[in-house]
């Protein structure tokens, strides 16, 4: 299950798929209706590979948590809770055990519901571990083998080649009009 590139913008239902970045802010693709929406800078926007939920003992990346949902619905979509706070804290208490009751509250559960709920509808939850997971695992595992020092490259100033042109003066194009 790959979080890269999905999105939750503040004031917007859904989720987003990033498609491209502009100058002023990105365009984003909804998985809902399909339309694209162009999004400014200083919307309130979260990558849900960043995304965690608060355990007793510290936090549990959002796709671990997809992916307990996903174990236990067999990658199937979750029922529907309605505004029952009992329900959805006794289902959200099967799928992770530990999560803090006390932080985490029933809008939460039902966003995170949902969010599953979407992805699993487009084909992109798995209950397995994916292996672009186990990719980068793995490259972690090389970065963290000793590397010979590099030298550390000599850089010419910017303005370097602007002071050898100040020093010889160009020709003046002068126009004659004698006859």
């Amino acid at each position: 299950m790959n979080l890269e590139k999905i999105l939750a913008i503040s004031g917007k239902p859904g989720l987003y798929s990033l498609k491209v970045q502009t100058r002023t802010g990105f365009v984003a693709e909804s998985f809902i209706d399909g339309k694209r929406i162009t999004v400014g800078l200083r919307s309130n926007v979260s990558l849900l590979s960043e995304v965690s939920m608060y355990t007793t003992s510290d936090e549990k990346p959002l796709v671990d948590v997809m992916r307990n949902i996903a174990k236990k619905e067999n990658n199937g979509p979750t029922p529907a809770f309605k505004d029952d706070k009992a329900q959805l804290s006794a289902y959200f208490l099967e799928v992770l055990p530990d999560y803090d009751q006390e932080r985490v509250y029933a809008s939460d559960i039902k966003k995170v519901l949902n969010w599953y709920n979407i992805l699993q509808a487009r084909g992109l939850v798995s209950s397995e571990e994916s292996a672009a997971t186990e990719e980068k695992s793995e490259k972690v595992v090389v970065s963290t083998e000793a590397k010979p020092a590099k030298t550390p490259k000599t850089v010419a100033p910017k303005n370097a080649g602007m002071a050898a042109a100040k020093k010889a003066p160009a020709q003046k194009a002068t126009k004659s009009t004698k006859k």
